[in-house]
């Protein structure tokens, strides 16, 4: 198993916008092989920004891989920086295998 994670520090008061572009956009996830499940998890809430993760689950680290070179991934991203305005600075990925 593989867990993907993208950090985001969002701006205060911007949270619902981004929590819409996620509910409204399409991953492309559906028929990608080796994908399980996805997840967008809120976090802490700071002075000047909120925390959220995108968290998906893949079979293994090659099948998450393959994805990010494939057609489907491009087609998932091609509008990332149309809302530029709700991040500070740029998503923090962070990659996990599976021990036990």
């Amino acid at each position: 198993m593989f867990v993907a994670m993208n950090r985001f520090k969002i701006v205060k008061g911007k949270e619902i916008e981004f929590e819409n572009v996620w509910k409204n956009r399409d991953t492309h996830l559906a028929n990608v092989p080796g994908f399980k499940t996805f997840n967008l998890v809120k976090g802490d809430i700071k002075e000047d920004y909120t925390l959220y993760a995108s968290h998906s689950i893949w079979n293994c680290k090659d099948d998450f891989i393959n994805w990010t070179k494939s057609e489907a991934f491009r087609l998932a991203h091609k509008n990332a920086g149309q809302h530029q305005d709700l991040y500070i600075g740029h998503p923090n990925f962070e990659g996990f295998e599976k021990v036990i």
